[in-house]
């Protein structure tokens, strides 16, 4: 969500390559591609409401209904929904600690999935006590439930890893301190999208009027980087080592 949707979507086609296409619910609704395929979603924020631009992961889920009550059960909030948009329904809530994520009952992009072609590479929640989200999460989502879309929870390295498959597409790390100032540590979603070339995407964006936000992570196969867009979202690129 944006307040500037022509601004953002400039933004993120110099830095990812992307191209918007309008969708039919308005002009205030677009759709991100990358080589033909659908990336995410972008929305302009209505002006009466004074919420900042974010970027906002929202879970497939077979009822709305159900899953909002199971979110209201365990202390959460359900702030907007279940709501009819296009063709589903959406829900926008906010977890335990304020971390704000989405719920989607509808139709989804064939084959497409965190993780996998051209959807983000995968998520990561960034919050106090990952062990108590991988439970609040898992009890509201269904995860590791019986169905073939159902993900494995691990904890690894005092981290909590959802895989699907043999893709990582989520992971849940603990520690965050809502106090600091800096957002970039507040219990919140973090999207990941893939780059050919890090220092590339990072110089684009810097470019363009966002700004790094974190140091550069690596692991055994990627490496990443958290940026800030010229609105203040977050988001991180990654990209494949050497």
């Amino acid at each position: 969500m944006t307040g500037d949707l022509a601004s953002a979507q400039r933004f993120y086609g110099a830095v990812l390559g992307w191209t918007f296409r309008r969708t039919r619910l308005g002009e205030r609704l677009s759709f991100a591609f990358h080589d033909s395929a659908p990336v995410a979603g972008f929305g302009a924020l209505a002006e009466s409401l004074s919420l900042p631009a974010a970027w906002t992961p929202y879970f497939a889920v077979a009822d709305a209904d159900v899953t909002a009550a199971r979110i209201r059960e365990r202390g959460a909030t359900v702030t907007v929904g279940p709501l009819a948009f296009g063709a589903g329904r959406a829900v926008l809530a906010a977890d335990p600690d304020g971390a704000v994520f989405g719920l989607w009952q509808g139709q989804i992009f064939r084959d497409w999935r965190v993780g996998s072609g051209t959807a983000p590479a995968w998520l990561e929640l960034r919050t106090r006590d990952a062990f108590a989200a991988a439970i609040f999460y898992g009890e509201v989502l269904d995860w590791a439930g019986e169905s073939p879309q159902s993900c494995v929870v691990a904890y690894e390295h005092d981290h909590v890893l959802l895989r699907h498959g043999n893709d990582t597409v989520a992971r849940i790390s603990g520690g965050a301190v809502d106090e600091d100032p800096d957002p970039h540590v507040r219990p919140g979603w973090h999207v990941h999208f893939r780059v050919p070339d890090l220092e590339a995407a990072v110089e684009a964006a810097t470019t363009a009027g966002g700004s790094i936000a974190s140091p550069v992570e690596t692991s055994n196969a990627s490496r990443w980087v958290t940026l800030r867009d010229p609105e203040g979202a977050l988001f991180a690129v990654l990209a494949p080592q050497g």
